[in-house]
């Protein structure tokens, strides 16, 4: 790898409307932006700080400007992946190497990869936590859509899903409860889950408290979201979870993510493909993960007013791998 100049900054896109989930609610999208370019060919890269996990905007771009002296002496992407942790500083650069190297080729980025040129994936509508007669009005204005995703963890849960299915009676049904049930409040729910034809539970439990789902019954498949961030997480899940959620701002990047998706479905599991709140660029890589998921969760473009120059397409086939101009 030649020496790559590196240039980073926040990007800020604002919603549609604003977006609530457990933990709170917003109305922008705060985004870091990452391009490496050798003079010639400039890749991109996007990634979503996200406070759970104890990031912020001005410390990602701090931990990328960081790298820039490595970056122009040489760094490439495969020593990157012992340079940074998992997280939302790695997505960005790892993404912008993987677009570099796919312009400088001259090639699409799966062929690199040495994957088949990607297909739309059907992807889920995720609904902002709101009273239930404000949920069952978004439901019944997105009933046409295939899937829905809940955001639940709140006291008045049942309320509001009984809602949503009202609104929307044919739809498939998705809930995520953002770590907010505890194993008895998840064991009481669950026959009323199935009941109303919820399909799956994302991370019902807290990550770190979640031993009780291997000793309960799981009715209906229970997939890791915030237990689940990299190959290294794999191991503590045994048992308790039957999908992993794959996100690159967990992962770090495609590089892992990939990685990731393989190790998972050898060892069982299914697959989530999902996203935090970015633009059309941070989704990008992500539909090549998406490929054959179980469940594909890259909505956010869909809840923005604004997005990147050059956006993923989505109609009712669902989400499109990028046109060469966005990304790869």
């Amino acid at each position: 790898m030649h020496s790559i100049s590196l240039t980073v900054e926040e990007t800020v896109f604002q919603l549609a409307e604003v977006f609530t989930i457990s933990r709170g609610s917003r109305s922008e999208a705060r985004v870091v932006t990452v391009s490496l370019s050798d003079g010639v060919h400039t890749g991109w890269g996007e990634s979503v700080p996200y406070a759970r996990y104890d990031e912020t905007v001005e410390g990602v771009i701090e931990t990328i400007q960081g790298l820039s002296g490595d970056l122009q002496n040489g760094l490439d992407r495969q020593q990157l992946q012992s340079c940074l942790p998992a997280g939302a500083a790695r997505n960005a650069i790892d993404c912008a190497f993987w677009d570099h190297a796919a312009k400088a080729a001259g090639v699409r980025v799966w062929d690199l990869l040495k994957l088949p040129a990607p297909r739309p994936e059907i992807t889920a509508y995720t609904l902002s936590l709101d009273t239930p007669d404000a949920m069952q009005a978004q439901a019944a204005q997105n009933a046409a859509r295939p899937l829905l995703k809940i955001k639940l963890g709140t006291p008045d849960d049942m309320a509001r899903l009984e809602a949503v299915r009202r609104g929307a009676p044919d739809s498939r049904i998705i809930v995520d409860a953002n770590e907010g049930w505890s194993a008895e409040v998840y064991a009481d729910l669950a026959p009323h889950l199935i009941r109303l034809g919820v399909q799956m539970v994302e991370q019902p439990l807290p990550a770190g408290a979640d031993d009780m789902l291997a000793e309960i019954a799981r009715p209906l498949p229970v997939c890791a979201d915030e237990s689940c961030h990299d190959c290294a997480s794999l191991p503590a899940l045994r048992g308790k979870y039957d999908m992993v959620n794959i996100k690159l701002d967990k992962t770090g990047g495609l590089t892992e993510a990939l990685a990731l998706r393989q190790m998972a479905l050898a060892e069982g599991y299914d697959v989530m493909t999902g996203c935090m709140m970015g633009s059309s660029l941070a989704m990008a890589p992500a539909t090549l993960v998406a490929q054959g998921a179980a469940v594909t969760d890259l909505d956010a473009p869909l809840l923005l007013s604004e997005d990147r120059d050059h956006v993923l397409g989505y109609d009712r086939l669902g989400v499109y791998p990028p046109e060469a101009a966005l990304w790869g």
